[in-house]
Order: structure tokens, then C-alpha cells, then sequence
């Protein structure tokens, strides 16, 4: 698969009759297709996705690898992948103005499956850096998890039981930058405590941002992890605690960073359940619960730099 950026956003010879300047109505099969009208709260607005169309990632067929053209606009796809990731409905409970949910879901399986998604994921976080006026990629992050419950459709060998959270199901690891963005994400049982799977999570933000050098973790990370983190990934783990004796509800430096986007992905309906088959689908369904966090930013303050 070819990850390059998009073409060139103006109208080009022999497009001038197409109203939606995506990749698949440009250059597609999807010319002859009408403009969908956006309805929803979670569809795209024109200030969005204005900011979305130069990052998607270019097809394999565009790149010369072959392949078949695109069929749909990608921006309807999107439109109704984030319907799916927000009001948790199922895959065959598509809304009659989308394509079809088999057309979708094969948009969104060969996102998952060819990364897609997350290049485009990780290029609207680096713009949202660049809008902010901070380097593209990270030097610090903070890490955390979250215990779900799991559907039946999630296999008895993926879950299990969270006996401080009492929570039979899945636990989703990640870490964010400063401004809590997502930076990483690892779907276990609900049975992995964080401590152990904190050097596997580590291990994935270093080979997604090897920039980063501090790390920041409540008690769950703390013991020989902090001395194998060093030795091993050459990263400072730092451990904040809560004051002794502390009551009740204690905004503590930087872990309140991370703790808000476990609520900003709770938000998203397909997110407060784990309905997946696949851990890697659950991680994908993370990262599309971060693409309007991400664009509304963009939408609001326009990036001052390309990258």
C-alpha cells in the first residue's frame, strides 16, 4: 500500500463536474455517484473534512501497484464508519442514505487490515501538534488503562476478569501526548494487570514515536517495571501517586491528561461495550473514536504548517 499524501486539492481538468473533490471522485469510480448530503451529528462538516482530505492515505491503485479503483467517495465511508464508532449500532443496522454495510464494512476491514487507518490517525494528530505550535511528534507521554465489558461476540480466550473493577470483558491500554492525544493502544483481557502489559505497551509507542523519553503512570505501573523500562527501552517511567491520605476525587499532574480521553472514548457508543471478534478491530474502533476529537481541533484552529 501506497501512504502518500493526497493530489492537490483544487479542481483539476476533467473534474470540474464533481462537487466532492475526494480521491475515489477524482480519480475512482466513484464519479458518476451523487454527493451525500450530510445529515448527522457525527458526519464530517466542509471546515473537517477540509482538513481530513489531504491526509488520507493514497490507494495502491493510484501509486501504480494495482488494485481496483475506488468504488465509493471516502468521504461518505467515513462519514459512516464514524456512525457506526459513535451510535454502536451493527454493522447490518447501516442507515439507508450510506452505501450498503457490506461496501462499508469492507472499507473499514481493509482499513484495519492495510493500517490505513492508522496513517491517517497519526497524521491529523501530528497536524493537530503543528496547529498548536508544537513539534510534529511527541517527547513525553502518559499511559493508563481502561476496563470494558465484552459482548458474547468477544472470544472466551480475548477477555476475562478485572477483580478490582469487578468487570468480565477487555481492557484497552494506551498512551497520549500532553494534550491527550492518542498515541498508542493495546486491547488485552480484563485480567492483564497493568504492569505487565506496560512493557509491551511501551514497546509499541517507541516503534510508533521514538521520540518520546518520559513516560507518566499511576501506582498500577510502578515495581521492576520502572528499572526494565530503562534498561531495556531507554525511557524515564516516572510514577504519580495521590497524595497520602487524599479523599475522594484528586486532580493529579498529568494522569488527568489520559484519564480524559478514557472518558472522550466512552463517549463513543461502540466504544462503552466491547462488541469486537478481533483485538485489532477494538484498537482500530479506538482510533476512529479519536478522528473528530482531532478534526474538530483542526477545524477550529487551521494547522499553520504542512507536514
Amino acid at each position: 500500500m501506497f501512504y502518500g499524501a493526497a493530489p492537490g486539492l483544487g479542481n483539476e481538468e476533467g473534474f470540474s463536474g464533481v462537487s466532492c473533490d475526494c480521491l475515489a471522485h477524482r480519480f475512482g469510480n466513484a464519479g458518476d455517484q451523487p454527493v451525500r448530503t450530510p445529515v448527522y451529528p457525527t458526519d464530517l462538516t466542509d471546515a473537517q473534512w477540509a482538513q481530513v482530505l489531504p491526509l488520507v492515505p493514497v490507494p495502491a491503485w493510484m501509486g501504480g501497484r494495482g488494485g481496483r479503483p475506488e468504488g465509493y467517495c471516502h468521504r461518505i465511508m467515513i462519514d459512516a464508519m464514524l456512525y457506526v464508532v459513535d451510535n454502536g449500532i451493527k454493522w447490518r443496522a447501516m442507515p439507508a442514505d450510506f452505501p450498503g454495510w457490506e461496501a462499508v464494512y469492507r472499507f473499514w476491514r481493509r482499513w484495519r487490515d492495510q493500517h490505513l487507518l492508522t496513517v491517517l490517525h497519526d497524521r491529523l494528530r501530528r497536524a493537530c501538534r503543528v496547529a498548536d505550535g508544537r513539534d510534529p511528534e511527541p517527547s513525553a507521554a502518559v499511559i493508563d488503562s481502561q476496563s470494558v465489558k465484552a459482548a458474547e461476540t468477544v472470544a472466551a480466550t480475548d477477555r476475562g476478569f478485572d477483580a478490582a473493577k469487578k468487570v468480565n470483558g477487555t481492557k484497552r491500554h494506551i498512551a497520549v501526548d500532553t494534550s491527550g492525544l492518542l498515541l498508542a493502544v493495546m486491547v488485552t483481557g480484563a485480567d492483564v494487570p497493568d504492569r505487565d502489559q506496560g512493557l509491551p505497551l511501551l514497546a509499541r509507542l517507541v516503534q510508533a514515536c521514538p521520540s518520546v523519553a518520559k513516560i507518566w503512570a499511576d501506582g498500577g505501573y510502578a515495581g521492576a517495571l520502572v528499572t526494565i523500562v530503562a534498561a531495556t527501552l531507554h525511557l524515564v517511567l516516572e510514577i504519580v501517586r495521590r497524595p497520602a491520605g487524599a479523599r475522594g476525587l484528586v486532580v493529579l499532574p498529568r494522569r488527568w491528561v489520559v484519564e480524559r480521553t478514557l472518558a472522550w472514548l466512552t463517549r463513543a457508543r461502540r466504544l462503552a461495550r466491547d462488541y469486537e471478534r478481533r483485538p485489532e478491530s477494538h484498537e482500530a474502533m479506538v482510533q476512529a473514536a479519536m478522528l473528530p476529537v482531532m478534526t474538530r481541533r483542526l477545524a477550529r484552529k487551521p494547522p499553520t504548517a504542512t507536514h
